[in-house]
Protein backbone atom coordinates (compact mmCIF):
# COMPACT_ATOMS: atom_id res chain seq x y z
CA UNK A 1 0.00 0.00 0.00
CA UNK A 2 1.36 3.56 -0.98
CA UNK A 3 2.35 5.95 2.10
CA UNK A 4 -0.92 8.24 2.57
CA UNK A 5 -0.40 11.93 3.92
CA UNK A 6 -3.17 13.31 5.73
CA UNK A 7 -3.22 16.80 8.06
CA UNK A 8 -3.59 20.90 8.06
CA UNK A 9 -2.41 23.96 6.00
CA UNK A 10 -3.52 27.24 7.06
CA UNK A 11 -3.46 30.11 4.30
CA UNK A 12 -2.37 33.33 6.47
CA UNK A 13 -1.82 36.84 4.59
CA UNK A 14 -3.10 40.90 5.24
CA UNK A 15 -6.97 41.46 4.02
CA UNK A 16 -7.91 40.51 0.65
CA UNK A 17 -5.26 38.36 -0.33
CA UNK A 18 -6.66 36.35 -2.36
CA UNK A 19 -6.81 33.34 0.78
CA UNK A 20 -10.80 32.37 0.33
CA UNK A 21 -10.39 32.58 -3.54
CA UNK A 22 -7.26 29.98 -3.26
CA UNK A 23 -9.07 27.60 -0.72
CA UNK A 24 -12.18 27.09 -2.78
CA UNK A 25 -9.83 26.64 -5.92
CA UNK A 26 -7.97 23.95 -4.02
CA UNK A 27 -10.81 21.94 -3.23
CA UNK A 28 -12.89 22.39 -6.57
CA UNK A 29 -15.80 24.03 -4.68
CA UNK A 30 -17.27 27.02 -3.02
CA UNK A 31 -16.64 26.52 1.00
CA UNK A 32 -15.39 29.94 1.57
CA UNK A 33 -17.10 33.32 0.54
CA UNK A 34 -14.99 35.79 -1.49
CA UNK A 35 -15.55 39.61 -1.96
CA UNK A 36 -13.26 42.31 -3.25
CA UNK A 37 -14.16 44.12 0.19
CA UNK A 38 -11.12 43.33 2.86
CA UNK A 39 -11.45 41.28 5.82
CA UNK A 40 -14.27 39.35 4.46
CA UNK A 41 -13.55 35.88 6.16
CA UNK A 42 -14.26 35.67 9.64
CA UNK A 43 -14.43 32.43 10.43
CA UNK A 44 -11.52 29.72 10.05
CA UNK A 45 -13.47 28.25 7.37
CA UNK A 46 -12.01 24.15 6.77
CA UNK A 47 -11.83 23.05 3.02
CA UNK A 48 -10.87 19.59 2.12
CA UNK A 49 -9.25 18.25 -0.62
CA UNK A 50 -9.06 14.60 -1.10
CA UNK A 51 -6.57 12.90 -3.10
CA UNK A 52 -5.96 8.71 -3.35
CA UNK A 53 -2.35 9.88 -1.20
CA UNK A 54 -3.08 12.18 0.68
CA UNK A 55 -5.82 14.68 2.85
CA UNK A 56 -5.22 17.77 2.77
CA UNK A 57 -7.35 19.90 5.18
CA UNK A 58 -7.06 23.44 4.49
CA UNK A 59 -7.79 26.48 7.13
CA UNK A 60 -8.56 29.63 5.47
CA UNK A 61 -7.92 32.40 8.29
CA UNK A 62 -9.04 36.21 8.58
CA UNK A 63 -6.76 38.24 7.18
CA UNK A 64 -4.46 39.40 10.20
CA UNK A 65 -4.30 43.58 10.35
CA UNK A 66 -4.03 46.21 12.79
CA UNK A 67 -7.37 45.82 15.31
CA UNK A 68 -9.72 49.08 15.70
CA UNK A 69 -12.02 47.38 17.55
CA UNK A 70 -12.88 44.27 19.89
CA UNK A 71 -13.77 41.91 17.14
CA UNK A 72 -10.43 42.96 15.08
CA UNK A 73 -8.34 41.88 17.98
CA UNK A 74 -10.43 38.15 18.40
CA UNK A 75 -9.75 37.60 14.45
CA UNK A 76 -6.31 38.46 14.85
CA UNK A 77 -5.96 36.24 18.00
CA UNK A 78 -7.93 33.45 15.81
CA UNK A 79 -5.67 33.66 13.26
CA UNK A 80 -2.25 32.97 15.81
CA UNK A 81 -4.39 29.79 17.64
CA UNK A 82 -5.12 28.52 13.91
CA UNK A 83 -1.49 28.46 12.87
CA UNK A 84 -0.10 27.39 16.44
CA UNK A 85 -2.07 23.77 15.29
CA UNK A 86 -1.20 23.36 11.37
CA UNK A 87 1.50 20.87 9.76
CA UNK A 88 2.09 23.57 7.27
CA UNK A 89 1.53 27.50 6.79
CA UNK A 90 0.78 28.90 3.54
CA UNK A 91 1.61 32.68 3.01
CA UNK A 92 -0.50 34.54 0.57
CA UNK A 93 0.65 37.70 -1.31
CA UNK A 94 -1.02 38.98 -4.18
CA UNK A 95 1.08 39.13 -7.08
CA UNK A 96 -0.66 43.07 -8.14
CA UNK A 97 0.28 44.83 -4.94
CA UNK A 98 4.01 45.55 -3.55
CA UNK A 99 5.07 43.97 -0.34
CA UNK A 100 4.61 46.04 2.22
CA UNK A 101 4.59 46.60 6.40
CA UNK A 102 1.86 44.47 6.36
CA UNK A 103 3.38 41.40 4.84
CA UNK A 104 6.09 42.60 6.88
CA UNK A 105 4.41 42.45 10.44
CA UNK A 106 3.23 38.82 9.48
CA UNK A 107 5.92 37.85 8.32
CA UNK A 108 8.31 38.68 11.77
CA UNK A 109 5.22 36.85 13.62
CA UNK A 110 5.44 33.34 11.58
CA UNK A 111 8.99 33.45 12.52
CA UNK A 112 8.53 32.58 15.88
CA UNK A 113 6.55 29.57 14.28
CA UNK A 114 9.85 27.63 14.13
CA UNK A 115 9.27 24.23 13.70
CA UNK A 116 6.13 24.66 11.38
CA UNK A 117 7.28 24.45 7.24
CA UNK A 118 6.45 27.58 5.79
CA UNK A 119 5.04 27.92 1.99
CA UNK A 120 5.16 31.45 0.24
CA UNK A 121 2.22 31.57 -2.34
CA UNK A 122 2.13 34.66 -4.79
CA UNK A 123 -1.67 34.80 -5.82
CA UNK A 124 -3.39 36.93 -8.15
CA UNK A 125 -0.46 36.47 -11.02
CA UNK A 126 -3.09 36.56 -13.93
CA UNK A 127 -3.67 40.15 -13.14
CA UNK A 128 0.35 41.50 -13.69
CA UNK A 129 3.17 40.45 -16.24
CA UNK A 130 6.15 37.57 -15.48
CA UNK A 131 8.59 40.64 -14.36
CA UNK A 132 6.38 41.63 -11.98
CA UNK A 133 5.45 38.25 -10.26
CA UNK A 134 9.52 37.55 -10.61
CA UNK A 135 9.79 41.03 -8.32
CA UNK A 136 7.66 40.07 -6.08
CA UNK A 137 8.88 36.16 -5.58
CA UNK A 138 12.33 37.77 -4.88
CA UNK A 139 10.68 40.86 -2.28
CA UNK A 140 9.03 37.23 -0.28
CA UNK A 141 12.95 35.70 -0.14
CA UNK A 142 14.26 39.05 1.01
CA UNK A 143 11.76 39.30 4.03
CA UNK A 144 11.89 35.62 5.39
CA UNK A 145 15.59 36.21 5.33
CA UNK A 146 15.51 39.83 6.99
CA UNK A 147 12.82 37.58 9.99
CA UNK A 148 15.71 35.21 9.79
CA UNK A 149 13.95 31.80 8.33
CA UNK A 150 13.54 30.35 4.71
CA UNK A 151 10.65 29.27 3.04
CA UNK A 152 10.04 25.33 2.71
CA UNK A 153 8.81 26.39 -0.84
CA UNK A 154 8.07 29.89 -3.14
CA UNK A 155 4.87 28.95 -5.66
CA UNK A 156 3.33 31.66 -7.74
CA UNK A 157 -0.48 30.61 -8.46
CA UNK A 158 -3.43 32.06 -10.41
CA UNK A 159 -6.67 30.58 -8.64
CA UNK A 160 -8.92 32.29 -10.87
CA UNK A 161 -7.32 30.40 -13.79
CA UNK A 162 -5.99 27.59 -12.08
CA UNK A 163 -2.54 28.01 -13.03
CA UNK A 164 -0.06 26.43 -10.74
CA UNK A 165 -3.11 25.09 -8.21
CA UNK A 166 -2.37 21.63 -8.78
CA UNK A 167 1.16 21.82 -8.28
CA UNK A 168 0.75 24.34 -4.53
CA UNK A 169 -1.41 21.31 -3.50
CA UNK A 170 1.52 18.90 -4.50
CA UNK A 171 4.00 20.99 -2.58
CA UNK A 172 1.71 20.89 0.66
CA UNK A 173 0.74 16.92 0.66
CA UNK A 174 4.63 16.92 0.43
CA UNK A 175 4.92 18.76 3.93
CA UNK A 176 1.90 16.57 5.83
CA UNK A 177 3.00 14.23 7.72
CA UNK A 178 1.90 10.29 7.44
CA UNK A 179 -1.13 9.46 8.48
CA UNK A 180 -4.75 8.17 7.64
CA UNK A 181 -7.84 10.58 6.39
CA UNK A 182 -9.20 12.65 8.64
CA UNK A 183 -12.73 13.04 7.53
CA UNK A 184 -14.83 10.67 5.17
CA UNK A 185 -14.35 10.43 1.58
CA UNK A 186 -16.47 13.64 -0.38
CA UNK A 187 -16.96 15.46 2.57
CA UNK A 188 -15.84 19.15 1.52
CA UNK A 189 -16.26 20.92 4.45
CA UNK A 190 -16.94 20.58 8.10
CA UNK A 191 -18.47 24.27 8.84
CA UNK A 192 -22.58 23.73 9.95
CA UNK A 193 -24.87 24.34 7.18
CA UNK A 194 -26.58 27.24 8.97
CA UNK A 195 -22.91 28.79 8.99
CA UNK A 196 -22.58 28.74 5.25
CA UNK A 197 -26.13 29.98 4.81
CA UNK A 198 -25.25 32.87 6.93
CA UNK A 199 -21.53 33.80 5.48
CA UNK A 200 -23.46 32.97 1.61
CA UNK A 201 -25.98 35.78 3.02
CA UNK A 202 -23.14 37.98 4.23
CA UNK A 203 -21.13 37.46 0.90
CA UNK A 204 -24.25 38.91 -1.17
CA UNK A 205 -24.75 41.84 1.40
CA UNK A 206 -21.38 42.95 0.60
CA UNK A 207 -21.64 43.48 -2.89
CA UNK A 208 -21.91 46.72 -4.20
CA UNK A 209 -21.93 48.42 -0.51
CA UNK A 210 -20.03 51.72 0.66
CA UNK A 211 -16.19 50.71 2.17
CA UNK A 212 -17.62 51.32 5.88
CA UNK A 213 -20.04 48.63 5.86
CA UNK A 214 -18.38 45.26 5.41
CA UNK A 215 -17.12 45.16 8.73
CA UNK A 216 -20.27 46.01 10.45
CA UNK A 217 -22.40 43.99 8.64
CA UNK A 218 -23.33 40.21 11.01
CA UNK A 219 -25.82 37.91 9.61
CA UNK A 220 -27.60 34.95 12.27
CA UNK A 221 -29.59 32.24 11.16
CA UNK A 222 -32.09 32.04 13.27
CA UNK A 223 -33.97 28.76 11.94
CA UNK A 224 -33.81 26.30 8.69
CA UNK A 225 -36.89 24.36 8.82
CA UNK A 226 -38.49 22.25 5.86
CA UNK A 227 -42.14 23.92 4.42
CA UNK A 228 -44.61 21.59 5.96
CA UNK A 229 -46.88 19.62 3.61
CA UNK A 230 -45.03 20.08 0.35
CA UNK A 231 -45.18 17.22 -2.15
CA UNK A 232 -42.38 14.35 -2.19
CA UNK A 233 -40.58 15.86 -5.26
CA UNK A 234 -40.65 19.34 -3.94
CA UNK A 235 -39.79 20.19 -1.04
CA UNK A 236 -39.06 23.79 0.29
CA UNK A 237 -36.70 24.79 2.83
CA UNK A 238 -37.34 27.92 4.90
CA UNK A 239 -34.49 29.78 6.21
CA UNK A 240 -35.10 32.68 8.85
CA UNK A 241 -31.77 34.95 8.51
CA UNK A 242 -31.47 38.38 10.22
CA UNK A 243 -28.65 40.83 9.34
CA UNK A 244 -27.26 42.84 11.89
CA UNK A 245 -25.57 46.69 11.40
CA UNK A 246 -24.57 48.97 14.04
CA UNK A 247 -26.47 52.19 13.16
CA UNK A 248 -30.07 52.87 11.66
CA UNK A 249 -28.13 54.61 8.71
CA UNK A 250 -26.86 51.46 7.77
CA UNK A 251 -29.52 49.68 8.21
CA UNK A 252 -30.91 51.80 5.41
CA UNK A 253 -28.33 51.62 3.11
CA UNK A 254 -28.76 47.39 3.58
CA UNK A 255 -32.46 47.70 2.85
CA UNK A 256 -32.29 50.37 0.26
CA UNK A 257 -34.97 52.41 -1.13
CA UNK A 258 -38.33 50.59 -0.81
CA UNK A 259 -36.46 47.21 -0.22
CA UNK A 260 -34.85 47.10 -3.48
CA UNK A 261 -31.22 46.24 -2.17
CA UNK A 262 -32.47 44.09 0.34
CA UNK A 263 -34.10 41.66 -2.60
CA UNK A 264 -31.15 41.88 -4.72
CA UNK A 265 -29.61 40.48 -1.48
CA UNK A 266 -31.94 37.77 -1.05
CA UNK A 267 -32.25 36.79 -4.38
CA UNK A 268 -28.41 36.65 -5.10
CA UNK A 269 -27.69 34.57 -1.81
CA UNK A 270 -30.88 32.41 -2.30
CA UNK A 271 -29.44 30.94 -5.67
CA UNK A 272 -26.02 30.02 -4.03
CA UNK A 273 -28.24 28.68 -0.70
CA UNK A 274 -30.22 26.84 -3.20
CA UNK A 275 -26.82 25.44 -5.01
CA UNK A 276 -25.03 24.30 -1.66
CA UNK A 277 -28.24 22.89 0.10
CA UNK A 278 -29.84 21.15 -2.96
CA UNK A 279 -33.35 22.21 -2.43
CA UNK A 280 -35.58 24.95 -3.55
CA UNK A 281 -35.23 27.93 -0.19
CA UNK A 282 -37.94 30.41 1.25
CA UNK A 283 -35.62 32.84 2.20
CA UNK A 284 -36.54 35.54 5.24
CA UNK A 285 -34.72 38.01 5.80
CA UNK A 286 -35.00 40.79 8.32
CA UNK A 287 -32.17 43.88 8.89
CA UNK A 288 -31.45 44.76 12.74
CA UNK A 289 -29.49 47.40 14.83
CA UNK A 290 -27.40 45.93 17.37
CA UNK A 291 -25.41 49.20 18.66
CA UNK A 292 -21.60 49.41 17.87
CA UNK A 293 -21.23 45.61 18.09
CA UNK A 294 -18.14 45.28 17.20
CA UNK A 295 -16.56 46.74 20.13
CA UNK A 296 -19.48 44.95 22.59
CA UNK A 297 -18.51 41.47 24.24
CA UNK A 298 -21.88 40.97 25.17
CA UNK A 299 -23.02 41.49 21.35
CA UNK A 300 -19.95 39.40 19.95
CA UNK A 301 -20.56 36.71 21.84
CA UNK A 302 -24.48 36.39 20.72
CA UNK A 303 -23.36 37.35 17.27
CA UNK A 304 -21.11 34.01 17.26
CA UNK A 305 -17.35 35.81 17.80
Amino acid sequence: MTDHRSGFACFVGRPNAGKSTLTNALVGEKVAITSSKPQTTRHTVRGIVHRPDAQLVLVDTPGLHKPRTLLGERLNALVRETWAEVDVIGFCVPADEPVGPGDRFIVTELAAARRTPKVVVVTKTDLVDRATVGERLLEVTRLAEAAGFEWAEVVPVSAVQGDQVGLLADLLVGLLPEGPPLYPDGELTDEPESVMVAELIREAALEGVRDELPHSIAVVVEEMIPREGRPDGDPLLDVHASLYVERDSQKAIVIGRGGSRLREVGSRSRRQIEALLGTRVHLDLHVKVAKDWQRDPRQLRKLGF
